[in-house]
């Protein structure tokens, strides 16, 4: 029954990567090569690199895949503890290029203002680009929802990393429109002013997300809450009179856990384990991402040793 379940869990999984992956790739793009047809009809600068940052999307979400594939491989005699810390790397690598693609906008607003490139004369099919704005907005509005809805549902930071990528490049036809709709009414600063403000928010977002990645990789310990959960589902299980050390790491996505727990010193061996075995069990059975746990037994009261 337990190969069974693990079994429809990996299936299940496997099907909402296959989904997430699809929608994101052929989302951006159809959404690429319409911003695109869009841009060049209404020569609009911002609406072709809108484009190109849709493109580049495609790639990300790429990387997402492969990450999460790889993670998702079985332990193996080199990989004893499994391949989590993969999705680690792929959402790594996402941070890195959303924060790329943040200091890219900054930069390019920040060169248009210096040189004076937005006072360029638009197109009297500006309102083409102005639609395709609107339309990109809502569109990857509705891919990050959608995506970061089953990263949440497998636990997965690489698809977590790739929805706040659909949402950067919402941040991104923001600024496209805020910038087509101003140059239509003779205000065309507006444009790369409004990139620079968006380059501000990507950079806080990939920050965010290279910061969380660093931590998985790095053995971090869980949240305070997290591991008084722990303790409160521990103490409460018959046997355990108090625990005397815990300490949690986080491996890639997965939680590994060592505690140790005291019990009556006087009660046999085969009864001390299974107070351990019970502990094990409850711990898994309430916390999902727990892969790994080490139950240590010390009796109680401890009775020293005799020189």
């Amino acid at each position: 029954m337990i190969t069974l379940k693990h079994n429809k869990k990996i299936c299940e999984a496997d099907l909402m990567t296959a989904k997430v992956s699809t929608v994101g790739i052929a989302g951006n793009i159809i959404l690429s090569a319409f911003k695109m047809a869009a841009g060049i009809a209404a020569s609009s600068a911002a609406m072709i690199s809108d484009a190109v940052h849709s493109l580049s999307d495609v790639f990300a979400t790429l990387i997402a895949l492969v990450g999460v594939k790889l993670a998702g491989k079985a332990a193996d005699r080199e990989h004893p503890y499994g391949h989590e810390r993969f999705e680690c790397v792929a959402s790594l690598a996402l941070a890195l290029i959303l924060i790329a693609t943040g200091i890219g906008i900054g930069f390019s607003g920040i060169k248009n203002i210096a040189t004076g490139a937005y006072k360029q004369a638009g197109s009297r099919f500006e309102f083409i680009a102005l639609i395709a704005a609107v339309i990109s907005i809502a569109v990857k509005e509705a891919m990050f929802w959608y995506t970061r809805y089953y990263a949440v549902k497998m636990n997965s930071s690489a698809f977590m990393a790739d929805a706040w990528h659909h949402r950067s490049d919402a941040f991104s036809s923001v600024g496209a429109l805020l910038g087509i709709g101003a140059s239509m009414l003779g205000f065309s600063v507006m444009e790369p002013a409004a990139s620079v403000v968006i380059c501000i928010f990507i950079l806080k977002i990939g920050i965010q997300i290279l910061c969380e990645s660093l931590g998985k990789m790095t053995d971090h310990s869980c949240s305070e809450n997290f591991e008084r959960q722990i303790s409160n589902t521990v103490l409460a299980q018959t046997g355990v009179i108090h625990i005397d050390d815990l300490k949690t790491r986080m491996f890639g996505n997965k939680i590994y856990i060592e505690i140790e727990i005291a019990v009556d010193g006087s009660i046999p061996l085969t009864e001390a384990h299974g107070i351990a075995e019970n502990v094990h069990n409850e711990i898994e059975k309430n916390f999902e991402n727990v892969k790994h746990i080490m139950v240590h037994v010390n009796p109680y009261p401890v009775i020293p040793v005799q020189a």
